[in-house]
């Protein structure tokens, strides 16, 4: 797994540290999950064992140096909300990204093909969920104006992790056409740049790594496993 700088390996996984905060994208490696789920899926929201998917978030937390339960989330629903989190609660409301200004909670969100994007400033973090859908109606913006109301000081970088790349996604021309684009294959993190650096984020880094046709022991994917799979993990956090 060749990763460009300023990405770093992080035993099996992918992180990256940037001015004031840290992201890690998560593989399929390392878990405790069994066949279509092997090994480290984090989706409560499939049909794996719900208690392999408890000791996996375990694996995470620990990796990530923080408690279970300061691991916070919404439930995603390709949608464009990202809610400001101050606290741990319970059942997750619908959002897809979480943003904080809270040293000990570390905002996550599930993928396997669309887009896990970090957004860290000094002062506050956001992790977002960007599929299609979600880019055309702004979530990646939403992240960034929660970062700033939230007192992210500062420049705004991103970081984008492991998701279908403009090698593999092919979409039809309802979903081009939100882009102004032609039927084919679709570059979202080339759509993601541009919408981040439009919102003003300094920089924005890619992990350049597609979930569709890296090795599949190392990512899940919808598309690839014909949308029986696991879900990986973008998490974020202040540092």
């Amino acid at each position: 797994m060749h990763l460009p700088a300023p990405f770093e390996r992080v035993g099996d996984h992918v992180g990256i540290a940037l001015p004031g905060g840290r992201a890690l994208f998560t593989t399929r490696r390392g878990g405790v999950s069994e066949g279509a789920y092997a090994s480290l899926n984090l989706g409560r929201w499939t049909a794996d064992d719900a208690d392999a998917v408890d000791r996996n978030r375990n694996i995470l937390a620990a990796a990530i140096g923080l408690p279970l339960e300061a691991v916070v989330q919404g439930r995603q629903v390709h949608g464009n909300r990202v809610e400001r989190r101050a606290a741990p609660s319970g059942e997750p409301r619908e959002a897809d990204g979480v943003a904080t200004a809270e040293p000990k909670l570390a905002p996550l969100v599930l993928t396997a093909d669309c887009l896990p994007v970090a957004l860290i400033a000094p002062g506050a973090v956001a992790m977002v969920h960007a599929g299609w859908r979600g880019l055309a109606d702004g979530v990646v913006e939403n992240g960034v104006a929660a970062v700033r109301e939230l007192g992210g000081d500062g420049e705004v970088q991103a970081a984008i992790g492991p998701g279908a790349g403009g090698c593999c996604y092919e979409v039809g021309d309802d979903v081009a056409a939100a882009f102004g684009r032609s039927a084919g294959l679709l570059d979202l993190k080339a759509v993601a740049r541009e919408r981040l650096e439009a919102a003003g984020v300094a920089h924005v880094y890619d992990a350049g790594l597609c979930t569709i046709c890296s090795d599949p022991d190392l990512f899940f994917s919808h598309r690839r496993d014909g949308g029986v799979t696991g879900r990986q993990a973008g998490v974020a956090w202040r540092s």
